[in-house]
């Protein structure tokens, strides 16, 4: 008999938090977490679903209450909107356009090596597109929903091995990207070009670092400002999604947190263009990193890891080259073609995060790298823009392509 346990809202909230203890008391007392910039979300998350995960296996569900985990999600995407001033988006423009390149290019390879491994393996060549870019690229959300399609459309259930692979890529792109930029960061000897250590809002009062251990001067009146803008940005996605849906507006339809991040572009440069009002950006920096440390611990420490023992071997070994394969493509493509430089490092980095799970994830491992070896705010600008936004379309167009061969 299964005994289940729910866990209440608070109570729920304090456990995000410890989990966040429980990855830096960990990662303090690790050299090699340190040194690869593991990050502390998915440190203390793994083993907190470890922990669940014995329970699970003793008949003894846990149940956590997480409603503020997509609010959280969201602020945290209305403040990379909000550091996106105008000044910025003209200086590393044309960076989005050629990550979205690089990146575009590796879904076409993701979903090569997930066929052809497939068919090798003896199972469909759609198994090799759940095990590529739709579930890797897309995350659950993604694999939820072609999971429905190929239902309806192949009478193939592939909604388990869809949430599986979604979790396993969620963990490995955490995983594997601190240690791919910080490999690339020692061996060519790159630093930021702000420095590291210091008081980076003292020197570039406009900057955001996501850095979690920068020293901020605030005021109580400013972060209440600040966190009203993010409020703002959040009901008004809400808002928004609603009205497209409503009006049944297909080509405006996407993700919640994209609205999101654009409601705050256009803010932060109404204001700069208007100068009424200037949002104070260390109450940005502050809110964005804390609204996505918590949003992650969340995320990890719901993560259900038995669905991942419950994998096929022949999926388990297309995850795994997966992993592999994008280690080596973000160290050895995205790094070179981004510049071979400083910001190239951490979008590599971030690229491991949402090449294998979610654009969080992949901000999560820009975030760890940041905070010890200096800021890169262009690779915050770059990676979440088109994760967050363009790569959903391009993956779409690419899986049709793929579809209409296999098919």
């Amino acid at each position: 008999m299964n005994t289940v346990y729910s866990i209440g809202e608070l109570e729920s909230f304090l456990i995000a938090i410890l989990v966040l203890f429980i990855g830096h008391s960990v990662n303090r007392h690790l050299a090699a977490f340190r040194k690869y910039n593991i990050p502390e979300p998915i440190v203390g998350g793994l083993i907190v679903a470890g922990f669940i995960t014995v329970l699970h296996f003793n008949n003894i569900s846990i149940e956590f209450s997480l409603s503020m985990q997509n609010t959280l999600m969201l602020m945290f995407f209305s403040t990379v909107g909000l550091a996106a001033s105008y000044k910025l988006l003209l200086k590393g423009g044309s960076k989005v356009f050629l990550f979205l390149g690089i990146a575009s290019l590796y879904i076409i390879i993701q979903n090569a090596v997930g066929v052809s491994l497939a068919t090798a393996l003896g199972l469909e060549p759609i198994m090799g597109l759940i095990a590529g870019s739709i579930t890797l690229s897309g995350g659950h959300g993604t694999g939820a929903a072609w999971a429905q399609t190929f239902q309806e459309n192949y009478g193939i259930n592939t909604l388990e091995f869809a949430m599986a692979a979604a979790t396993f890529g969620l963990v490995m792109g955490g995983i594997i990207g601190g240690p791919v930029a910080q490999r690339l960061i020692n061996k060519n000897n790159l630093v930021s070009s702000y420095g590291i250590g210091g008081n980076h809002h003292k020197d570039h009062p406009d900057l955001v670092t996501y850095d979690q251990l920068e020293e901020d001067r605030v005021t109580a009146k400013k972060i209440l400002e600040v966190l009203f803008v993010l409020l703002l940005c959040v009901a008004g996605a809400k808002w928004f999604g609603k009205f497209v849906s409503v009006m049944d507006i297909g080509w405006l339809k996407m993700p919640e947190f994209v609205y999101a991040l654009f409601i705050g572009v256009v803010i932060t440069n109404a204001t700069e263009m208007t100068r009424g009002f200037k949002i104070n950006s260390e109450c940005v920096d502050i809110l964005g990193t804390v609204s996505l440390a918590l949003f992650l611990s969340m995320a990890l420490m719901n993560l259900k890891l038995w669905e991942i023992f419950d994998l096929a071997i022949p999926l388990l070994i297309i995850l795994l080259t997966q992993g592999i394969v994008l280690a080596f493509f973000a160290y050895f493509v995205t790094f070179r073609l981004m510049g071979s430089n400083y910001d190239a490092a951490v979008m590599a980095g971030g690229h491991c995060g949402f090449g294998m799970g979610a654009t969080p994830t992949a901000v999560m491992n820009m975030g760890a790298l940041v905070s010890r070896t200096g800021p890169s705010p262009q690779a915050f600008m770059v990676v979440p823009i088109v994760g967050a936004f363009f790569i959903d379309i391009v993956n779409a167009i690419i899986l049709q392509g793929y579809l209409s061969v296999i098919g």
